[in-house]
């Protein structure tokens, strides 16, 4: 992504300037260089908003500031803790340079990307008359759960959170029902629904090599791949369960495993104990060497019980790779026919048997077709309604 730094001070207000669209202010935590998804989504929607005719400017941590013009608009820098055991996530820990920032830029609309510890935000939009938008990106309660509290316990915090979060902006945007789900069970009246999605040009079945697959599969008639962050919620560990169960069953299966975090070291030694053939490739950072993986791969494993899309699993579907997701996530409606959801490590082992009997043809062309029902335009527009902004669809205005 080209990018060039920016000199000199904020930009100007709301009433120092001439504009057809508007400024879209986006703060966001957890965001990394090696990051997933949450970059993903943010670059795809910033470069929708400009290409509407809006100002986006997104607002991350990192470990100094920085100021940049980019293809998804202006992105600025703060200073952020780094979280100890994250693997490398920062926050923007600090409310007051955020809160500088937000009022130097006078943003026209507010998104933000953290419904902990940046939700304050909120109450900034209110003071300053700005429309702000807090978008879901992770189930409050499964997030608690999987880090270890009680479901009851779980439940009850998330909707406390979820309730402060909905009073706080003008709206929640989810971006399935899945995710939607939390907070109609409290009542809330503002959430509104904007799926992500796919670059289909850059995730292609036509990217399968033969010699990517050799190089990761060897010997081995079936290859999966893991692609996901390393960390505890996302259940990593799964995908190795699956591939013990499988070549118990006498499957001669492989494993290659992209993505980094904090449980790398622990899996890697698994492996190793149980003579387990996975290929961890730590964060890859050349999209089309993970086009071409994700392509080559039989079936892609998407263990995370907490996701609410599941933009790596839609990105194997775009591969012509089908996906077996977590029953317990939002993916099974993401994925459809073309995969399978399973819960324990029996069911996904029996899903990818299942897979790998349909004609190979078949079931890689149903995983493009499911893909392709999702699109970055449609998903911008999505986001720009709630915004109530103009739509990246809209009709060019008829020339004077």
């Amino acid at each position: 992504m080209n990018a060039r730094r920016v000199s000199g001070g904020s930009l100007p207000g709301r009433a120092d300037r001439a504009r057809a669209g508007l400024r879209i202010v986006r703060v966001a935590n957890f965001v990394t260089p090696v990051s997933g998804g949450l970059r993903t989504a943010l670059r795809h929607l910033g470069e929708g908003y400009a290409a509407a005719g809006h100002e986006p400017v997104l607002v991350v941590p990192g470990p100094g500031r920085g100021d940049e013009l980019t293809s998804q608009g202006r992105v600025i820098t703060l200073p952020g803790p780094e979280l100890p055991g994250t693997g490398g996530y920062r926050v923007l820990a600090r409310r007051g340079p955020v809160e500088a920032l937000l009022t130097a830029l006078a943003p026209d609309r507010l998104e933000v990307s953290d419904r902990t510890t940046l939700r304050w935000t909120g109450a900034w939009a209110r003071r300053h008359r700005v429309p702000a938008v807090m978008v879901s990106h992770e189930s409050a309660d499964g997030v608690l759960g999987a880090w270890g509290l009680p479901g009851p316990a779980a439940r009850r915090a998330a909707d406390a959170l979820n309730r402060r979060t909905a009073h706080a902006y003008t709206k929640v945007v989810c971006t399935t029902a899945w995710a939607a789900a939390e907070f109609e069970r409290i009542g809330a009246r503002n959430v509104v629904r904007a799926p992500l999605g796919v670059d289909l040009d850059g995730w292609r079945p036509e990217l399968r090599d033969p010699a990517v697959r050799r190089r990761y599969a060897g010997d081995a008639g079936v290859l999966l791949v893991l692609c996901s962050r390393l960390s505890p919620e996302k259940r990593p560990g799964t995908a190795l369960d699956v591939l013990a169960r499988l070549r118990h069953d006498g499957v001669d299966a492989a494993l290659v495993v992209a993505g980094e975090g904090p449980l790398r070291a622990r899996l890697t030694a698994r492996a190793g104990a149980e003579r387990l053939p996975v290929t961890f490739l730590g964060h890859v950072g050349s999209r089309p060497d993970l086009a071409a993986l994700l392509a080559s791969a039989d079936v892609a494993l998407a263990p995370g019980p907490v996701e609410t899309f599941g933009l790596a699993a839609l990105e194997a579907l775009a591969s012509g790779t089908p996906a077996v997701v977590s029953a317990r996530s939002a993916l099974p409606a993401l994925v459809g026919d073309a995969g399978a959801a399973a819960d324990s490590t029996a069911e996904y082992a029996g899903a990818v048997h299942r897979l790998l009997a349909l004609p190979e043809p078949r079931r890689r062309a149903a995983a493009r077709a499911r893909a392709e029902r999702y699109t970055w335009p449609a998903a911008v527009d999505a986001f720009l309604a709630a915004h109530a902004a103009t739509p990246l669809s809209a009709p060019a205005p008829a020339a004077p």
